[in-house]
């Protein structure tokens, strides 16, 4: 009998094993070109959550399958086609900025592929698509936690505002923090269009210059705003300076030299002040692995986009089954996430907390933590 229950046991083994998958995860990541600063270390945190919990509940395991878009729209595209269509994959992360991740959306919605967005802020990135979602704030948030520290904490009330009219990203961060700054009275003295790609930006700091307000808000990405920010210091420009999530990066410090420091922005954590449990376990053991004492908040937002599916998937009887991975995402309450709480309601947008920084003696600093 024992020898019996010992061969039914193997059996019911190997055949728990056998009905056990793989998983495809898709990630679309600018590794190369302009944006690779922001794809590197997002994937990166995507990459060690991985090796952390690679494992579903079920015995199923998650392959992940990056496809660099090289920051590029078309680029985009074709990675998201080739992901849902060749690898058959259950989900996506990616793809940084808002409006590559616009693009990534606008093809999986139509297959029904669910999307998580690690950094992609854009208010309108998840109207009417039922099958995007995302981990960080929105600009509506980042927006006015800008003004409102900007005319509470520091008491100035004039600006300036550039914004990249290239990016929809800018745009929106652009027109929500000139809501919540008049809103709480302040002044914008000036509106100043730039493109990405651009790198004389003389004409525009004179323009700052003449019109003297009390700061400049630059909801840019890190290549233009560095570059802005060494112009302003070579004409004696000094006003403090504004950005968001864009600039949130050391390759940002590192191309400002000098002319950044003292620079603000708005990040989504830091690693000096780990919100949660699972914040402190990952950044040591992130530092055991990396060897770097300091992590990127954009690592943070991509082991999160990862949990937080994972956490998805366990809660579907199929977990290769999109639109119940996608249903469990927007029911997600109380996350303990590695960049903080989060809750994502029914148009899968993230409520979470946002930090301010300082750059100081070339590394960004942590100021203070905002709550919605």
């Amino acid at each position: 009998m024992r020898k019996l229950a010992t061969i039914a046991t193997s059996v019911a083994l190997i055949a728990s094993f056998s009905v056990a998958k793989e998983i495809k995860i898709g990630a679309v990541m600018p590794m190369s070109g302009p944006l690779a600063a922001y794809g590197q270390v997002t994937y990166e945190g995507i990459e060690y959550a991985n090796t952390l919990q690679s494992t579903l509940k079920n015995g199923d395991t998650l392959k992940l399958v990056l496809v660099d878009n090289k920051g590029d729209k078309v680029e985009t595209a074709t990675a998201t086609t080739r992901l849902i269509s060749s690898d058959k994959v259950t989900a996506i992360l990616g793809a940084l900025t808002s409006t590559n991740t616009a693009q990534v959306i606008a093809i999986a919605d139509k297959s029904k592929i669910p999307v998580i967005a690690s950094v992609a802020t854009n208010d309108k990135l998840t109207t009417k698509r039922e099958y995007a979602n995302r981990v960080c704030f929105m600009d509506s948030f980042q927006g006015e936690v800008v003004a409102n520290y900007a005319l509470r904490d520091l008491g100035l009330k004039t600006a300036v505002v550039i914004v990249d009219q290239a990016q929809v990203y800018s745009l929106g961060l652009a027109k929500a923090f000139k809501e919540a700054f008049t809103k709480g009275g302040g002044k914008i003295v000036k509106d100043i269009k730039v493109t990405s790609g651009d790198k004389d930006f003389k004409a525009v700091v004179s323009q700052i210059k003449s019109v003297n307000p009390d700061f400049m808000f630059l909801p840019l990405y890190h290549p233009e705003a560095s570059m802005i920010a060494r112009q302003a210091k070579q004409v004696g420009l000094d006003k403090p300076m504004f950005s968001g999530d864009g600039v949130a990066n050391q390759t940002f410090i590192d191309l400002g030299g000098d002319a950044v420091e003292g620079y603000m922005f708005t990040d989504f954590f830091d690693y000096s002040a780990p919100p949660t449990q699972a914040s402190k376990d990952f950044i040591a053991g992130y530092a055991k692995k990396t060897g770097k004492m300091d992590m990127n908040s954009f690592t943070a937002l991509g082991a999160d986009s990862y949990f937080l599916l994972l956490d998805a998937m366990n809660r579907c009887a199929d977990p290769a089954d999109s639109v119940c991975v996608n249903s469990e995402i927007k029911k997600t309450k109380g996350f303990e996430g590695v960049s903080g709480i989060l809750n994502i309601d029914a148009q899968g947008n993230a409520s979470r907390s946002a930090v301010i920084k300082t750059v100081k003696g070339g590394k960004a600093v942590y100021k203070t933590t905002v709550n919605p």
